[in-house]
């Protein structure tokens, strides 16, 4: 599935942009005909105009998959037939996955090995995943006397709002969307305003697939504008958003102030990775360590960037990771060479390189990194050295390609600092001893462990954080499908024959 920088180049040359909203089956501008620019990200120029969706349009989507849930034709589909058309979109994801992944690159900045990997990949295998679910998933009957016959059942919730980050935008869609419809539910999808062009052309294709007018509305436009109109739509049943913890906090203000929705949040995260004593510094754990850091150029919610390190290794551990982030080929995002792309918005990276200076400025060392020169939006991975824990860029989360190191004396230490944090979302711990791997594990306050890698699951695995990183609500595993459906008891009392 890999592809060269010229047949990259060719796919780009050849693409026909489609940048319109998509509601009730139709695509349609903006009401008066609102529209945002989105820009490449490695070049700083303005890809299309985008329609800018306001309150009437998330009226007019709302009321679509309103209908198309009251109706059935989805709702009330026999699960095989969710199940039916879910394959073949994900077989429709797979046939175009060059074209996707080409347009995702240049809409977001991300490299093109990642976007394919991503849209060739795991973006069908969460809509087959699902979609083999949708008729695998079982009520149950309670225990009760012969008198009484105790049903629980599961139906889905009903109209979902989907409100999406920039930095996996199909993927996050894939792993939001293909729950909630094989959950039976209507959906009302903001993209990114960054990244739309990917989700507006997968519509296209759930389209082809045979899912039914109004089941999916996808809706490009501002966090303030759109975003809010969806957070406080009193039609609207439930709310999933994935991004920072500061928006997720007002989609529970907007639910309190309009129909109680219930709100599933995965936020933002400021993750530890922990080697211990024991540790063998490899060049597989060191190339875990810099991947947890600097994958997709640190624009990753559950990104190790603050990397607790026993005294006794910190140096070798420093010398180790700062090689491998030089040879980091941070450039073209379409040319299959490059490690790194651009940061997502040119302000996005004046965030970056301002937590940067900030570090520079409060005593920690700067090993290697900084503004690359040239056009488009990039940062080079960057490490730092002599990083306390009360320092900025080891409490905030940077969301760049910023990797600090604080060394500690003895695990005790190590996990005092993991847990001092207001984030819950994501721990690596490398260590040679099960017992103690363990011991961290259960102590770490957060919603996923790696041990001697860097990882986040997989399909299979529920996905969400602690404290200020999430709520209950969790992406991935069968734990996602539960958001989308409702638990109800049907008491049915029962007589002897006469």
């Amino acid at each position: 599935m890999a592809l060269s920088l010229e047949q990259a180049r060719d796919i780009a040359g050849a693409l026909r942009i489609n940048a319109r909203a998509f509601i009730d089956g139709a695509f349609t501008d903006a009401t008066g005909g609102a529209t945002f620019e989105t820009i490449n990200p490695a070049t700083g120029q303005i890809l299309c105009r985008v329609a800018h969706c306001g309150s009437a349009d998330v009226d007019r989507a709302v009321a679509a998959a309103r209908r198309a849930f009251n109706d059935g034709r989805w709702s009330r589909a026999a699960p095989e037939k969710r199940k039916e058309v879910l394959l073949r979109l994900a077989g429709l994801v797979r046939e175009n996955a060059h074209e996707l992944a080409v347009l995702e690159s240049l809409d977001s900045g991300k490299t093109i090995t990642d976007c394919l990997h991503e849209i060739a990949n795991e973006v069908p295998t969460f809509f087959q995943w699902y979609g083999e679910l949708a008729d695998k998933t079982f009520g149950k009957v309670a225990p009760t006397g012969e008198d009484v016959l105790a049903l629980v059942v599961k139906e889905p919730a009903g109209v979902v709002g989907l409100v999406l980050p920039w930095n996996f935008p199909l993927l996050m869609a894939a792993w939001k969307l293909a729950p909630a419809l094989a959950a039976g539910c209507s959906t009302v999808v903001k993209p990114a305003e960054q990244t739309p062009l990917s989700l507006i052309r997968l519509a296209e294709l759930a389209q082809a697939a045979g899912l039914p007018d109004g089941v999916l509305n996808v809706i490009p436009g501002g966090g303030e504008t759109t975003g809010q109109a969806i957070g406080r739509h009193n039609d609207i049943d439930i709310v999933s958003f994935t991004g920072s913890t500061e928006v997720g906090g007002y989609f529970l203000r907007y639910a309190g102030e309009s129909n109680l929705k219930v709100v599933g949040l995965e936020m933002g995260g400021k993750s530890p990775l922990i080697v211990l004593d024991d540790a063998d510094l490899t060049d597989d754990l060191i190339e875990e360590a810099a991947r947890a850091a600097f994958w997709n150029g640190g624009q990753n919610c559950s990104a190790n960037m603050r990397q607790i390190v026993h005294a006794s290794v910190a140096d070798l551990f420093l010398e180790k990771v700062s090689a491998r982030a030089r040879a980091y080929k941070v450039g073209d995002p379409l040319d299959p060479q490059t490690d790194i792309g651009a940061m997502v918005t040119e302000e996005h990276m004046a965030r970056v390189l301002g937590y940067i200076e900030r570090g520079r400025s409060e005593g920690a060392r700067l090993l290697t990194g900084g503004r690359c020169d040239g056009p488009g939006y990039f940062i080079a991975p960057t490490v730092f050295a002599a990083l306390k824990p009360d320092m900025t860029i080891a409490r905030e989360e940077i969301f760049g390609p910023v990797l600090g190191v604080l060394a500690v004396d003895d695990m005790a230490e190590a996990l005092q600092l993991a847990c001092d944090t207001q984030y819950g979302l994501h721990a690596s711990v490398f260590t040679r001893d099960i017992d103690r791997a363990l011991y961290m594990a259960r102590r770490l306050p957060c919603g996923t462990v790696s041990i001697n890698s860097f990882s986040e699951g997989d399909v299979k695995t529920p996905f969400g954080g602690y404290k200020r990183s999430g709520s209950l609500a969790r992406d991935n595993g069968t734990e996602a499908l539960d958001q989308y459906l409702q638990t109800k008891t049907i008491w049915i009392n029962s007589r002897p024959p006469a």
